[in-house]
């Protein structure tokens, strides 16, 4: 008797201890959450399941005892943590260096989590003379992902004369240093060039071709114009992206004309494969190009802030406020989500990012839509009202917490 009451101890005692191990499974887990993610076509509520920052589960329903911390994120949207395509983070102390090493330029850290930010790509800050440097000083001490695209003018975007210097735009030099750091440098960008001469964006171009990147393009300036509608047909290849696609600004045509339609060839680039990025910055976004391209079905490819100092505090504040404006112009939620996700990852050739598949870097964030009475301002101090608005309550990098706004991920003081 007392033999068969050990053997039911140890049974006991073991189940026991195999719940407890199996309770260590989870680092962290979000319940009840509606996760988007557009790379696995998920639209809906499910359980996500993180260890050693890594996603390890996306279920419908996982067990909260599996878990050593669980999240609830009933209410709220989870997704992958967004990729925000074009930024200015070449921050440093260099006067008079516009956005390659200036204060101009903002560090990552200071203007990613708390948006819902994980991965935020530099818009041609450095060139091949100086990318060495942007990433010793910002690329590998930011906690944010960090990548680049290369500007094809070597000393980078410190603006004025410099980047007009034709004799500094070598396609096999920017090449070779982009080859030297694949995945981190993942573009070229071409920007703020004002002559009549299309050798830049060719210069770009042959450099994109060299490293097998996609190219930016920044267009404008030129007096006269040259015509977008040879830049999207003949000069840009499928894949390279036209940034500040909602802008009217001056040396350049706009995609919506002074009728309010958008230019037939518009579609037919972007059907042949040119990618239109929002790039919303401090002058290069207005409603009255955005909201009838909008209403003629024209989507942008991925949502992006231009983020620097002359764009944070005004109309584009940032991502999620961006990405706010066009659920305000009827483009689906799940759309918005996936042009700033699964989308420009696909766009600068990192499908390791953008989506919760099982084995993936743990890089998420939670979303609040808010319903209400808000406005949402343009470049030109145009407003547009709105009733939905999205907020960032949450996000985890490689799986830890690293913003938190109303205390989601924490206990209370007194428990």
């Amino acid at each position: 008797m007392k033999i068969k009451m050990y053997n039911t101890l140890i049974v006991v005692l073991t189940l026991l201890m195999g719940n407890r191990i199996s309770a260590q499974d989870y680092d962290l887990l979000l319940n009840d959450g509606h996760v988007i993610d557009a790379k696995n076509g998920i639209d809906k509520v499910m359980d996500v399941a993180i260890s050693d920052g890594k996603i390890v589960k996306v279920d419908t329903r996982i067990s909260e005892q599996k878990a050593k911390k669980v999240i609830h994120a009933k209410g709220f949207y989870v997704i992958p943590g967004l990729l925000d395509i074009h930024s200015h983070n070449f921050h440093g102390t260099e006067p008079d260096a516009y956005l390659s090493n200036s204060d101009t330029a903002l560090p990552p850290d200071g203007f990613s989590f708390r948006s819902g930010v994980t991965t935020i790509v530099d818009a041609g800050g450095a060139g091949w003379r100086n990318f060495r440097q942007f990433k010793e000083q910002t690329i590998d001490r930011s906690k944010t992902r960090v990548l680049s695209f290369l500007n094809i003018v070597g000393s980078g975007m410190k603006g004025g004369a410099i980047e007009q210097n034709l004799a500094d735009m070598d396609p096999k030099l920017t090449a070779m240093v982009a080859k030297q750091y694949p995945g981190v440098v993942v573009g070229v960008k071409l920007a703020h060039y004002h002559g009549f001469d299309w050798t830049p964006t060719e210069r770009a171009v042959e450099a994109g071709e060299l490293a097998d990147i996609p190219v930016m393009i920044d267009f404008g300036g030129s007096d006269p114009e040259l015509s977008i509608e040879t830049l999207f047909m003949e000069k840009l290849r499928p894949g390279d992206i036209f940034t500040h696609a909602y802008a009217h600004v001056n040396g350049r045509m706009p995609i919506v004309d002074e009728k309010g339609k958008i230019r037939d060839f518009v579609f037919d680039a972007q059907k042949r494969g040119v990618i239109f990025d929002v790039g919303h910055g401090g002058g290069s976004f207005l409603f009255e190009q955005a909201i009838p391209a909008m209403k003629q079905g024209f989507k942008p490819n991925s949502i992006s802030t231009d983020l620097h100092t002359g764009s944070m505090n005004g109309g584009m504040k940032d991502i999620i406020n961006v990405m706010s404006k066009f659920i305000n112009m009827d483009m689906p939620l799940d759309e918005v989500i996936a042009s700033s996700t699964w989308h420009p990852a696909k766009i600068i050739k990192r499908e390791d990012l953008g989506h919760l598949s099982e084995g993936a870097v743990a890089d998420v964030a939670i979303l609040n839509l808010r319903k209400g009475d808000f406005g949402f301002i343009d470049t030109k101090g145009k407003k547009m009202k709105g009733d939905q608005k999205l907020e960032c309550e949450l996000t985890i990098r490689e799986g830890k917490v690293v913003w938190d706004l109303n205390g989601m991920a924490s206990s209370l003081w007194n428990e």
